[in-house]
């Protein structure tokens, strides 16, 4: 358990609407069903209620924002200072002019798709793929089938840590693969995303391919965390797991998925370290079978349970 700081943060807050709840279990918002607390956990009204916290909240204290917990790891100890988590003042979608959709960051990447499709705007059926919320994808550059959040996106919209509004192009993103150059401290609240005008009944059976290829390659109901790690340039994390000897390997009750070996599965009982320690024993053997590096795709958060 962590210091209780909610009433002292109150306090500076009169006004504040959203939620602050101390020492709040932060498992259950993650698809792997791990990890310890979270200190603080802070869920904004809005746009305006996020900023009026950023603003009064001490710069000592550490945020860390969470969105579905699709590709995260809370580790067992929990997160220390706040946590920020996007909710309904964040998951509207409208379709625009000019095949425009504008969605806010908690709305899930296949709602967006969804939203799409319903429209006749071609091009964002790749967001089917992604099993996370388009803050992730911003943050990520979340891809899948072909293309990225990069290939798609006109400006992504949100609030910096001394509680600025700040807007964001393209450009000013810096997106490589799977990674984005925007400054850490920004916590996206929308984005505006291009498209073209397209075939719903094409688009549609585009999405249904997506969904039944994920079904047939992915153990997409179990407790996983998604892709684990990232591609290295010229190969297939898969693949250079798979001949590194590594698909169904365990410790405790985490394994590499038999289905997918870039999945990691949470087989009912395993804790944040038994899934973190299996991916770097994976990184290890991986190394010193291929001599190629493989960096986490996943997005581990906290410290550790200090030992007994």
């Amino acid at each position: 358990m962590f210091a209780d700081i909610v009433p002292s943060l109150k306090r500076n807050m009169p006004d504040l609407r959203g939620r602050l709840l101390p020492n709040q279990s932060l498992a259950e918002l993650t698809w792997f069903r791990v990890g310890g607390p979270a200190q603080v956990l802070f869920m904004p009204e809005d746009e305006a209620d996020l900023v009026y916290f950023l603003e009064r909240l001490p710069a000592e204290i550490p945020v860390t924002v969470i969105g579905l917990g699709s590709n995260l790891i809370v580790r067992d100890g929990g997160v220390p200072g706040v946590v920020i988590r996007l909710g309904r003042g964040f998951a509207e979608v409208k379709v625009e002019e000019d095949s425009r959709i504008r969605a806010g960051t908690a709305v899930p990447d296949v709602k967006v798709s969804r939203a799409a499709q319903e429209a006749a705007i071609a091009g964002l059926a790749f967001f089917r793929g992604i099993p996370g919320a388009v803050g992730g994808a911003l943050r990520m550059n979340g891809g899948a089938y072909g293309r990225e959040t990069k290939d798609a996106l006109i400006e992504a919209r949100g609030v910096d840590r001394a509680g600025r509004v700040r807007v964001f192009s393209n450009g000013d993103m810096h997106y490589t693969y799977r990674h984005c150059g925007a400054p850490e401290d920004i916590i996206f609240t929308e984005a505006l995303f291009q498209g073209a005008p397209g075939d719903p009944v094409a688009i549609a059976a585009e999405m249904d391919k997506i969904t039944e290829s994920r079904e047939a390659t992915q153990p997409i109901k179990s407790r996983t965390g998604g892709s684990t790690f990232k591609n290295p340039p010229g190969h297939k994390a898969w693949q250079l797991i798979d001949a590194a000897g590594c698909r169904g390997f365990k410790i405790g009750d985490a394994q590499v998925s038999q289905m997918h070996c870039n999945f990691l599965i949470n087989l009912g009982g395993a804790s944040a370290a038994d899934i973190e320690t299996l991916g770097e024993t994976v990184r290890k053997r991986v190394k010193e079978n291929s001599g190629a590096e493989l960096e986490w795709e996943i997005k581990r958060v906290g410290v550790a349970k200090p030992a007994q």
